[in-house]
């Protein structure tokens, strides 16, 4: 492994795994990116509320949303690498979010990705699709899942 690409969330399985992706790159002398997706939907809903606050001028820039993105990523990367001593990056992307994830992939020359699994019966998987399992199957490389 070179470089592995662990995306970031707020639940805790997912903070672990923030925590063991980087365990294993420092032992193995990686770099790790951690990724942070606003998808489409959050990015407009954030932006809509914030227009519909009456007096305020402000605006919701997807500038704005691709900081916050990046910053919420670097804020779990200190948070659970702290006593690692790993080498990460923070990034952060506004998209779909296995578009993202396997696109940074590939522009960071990432060889591993680190995700937590969704948690969806069969049937909403069927329905809906399953950003995991679309990372699985289209990612050239090794996927660590973890699952609550």
């Amino acid at each position: 492994m070179e470089r592995a690409l662990a995306v970031v969330e707020a639940s805790e399985s997912a903070k672990r795994l923030v925590h063991d992706a980087g365990e294993l790159a420092a032992g193995v002398g990686a770099g790790l990116v951690l990724l942070h997706v606003t998808t489409d939907e959050e990015y407009e809903s954030t932006r809509q509320s914030l227009e519909r606050i009456p007096d305020v001028e402000s605006s919701y820039t997807a500038g704005q949303a691709l900081e916050g993105a990046r910053q919420f990523a670097a804020d779990i990367g200190r948070e659970m690498l702290e006593d690692v001593g790993a080498e990460w990056e923070a990034v952060g992307r506004i998209g779909n979010e296995r578009d993202e994830i396997l696109a940074a992939a590939d522009e960071y020359g990432c060889d591993h990705v680190f995700l937590a699994g969704d948690k969806r019966t069969p049937a909403g998987k069927a329905l809906f699709g399953d950003t995991t399992q679309s990372v699985i199957l289209d990612f050239d490389g090794t996927v660590t899942v973890v699952t609550e």
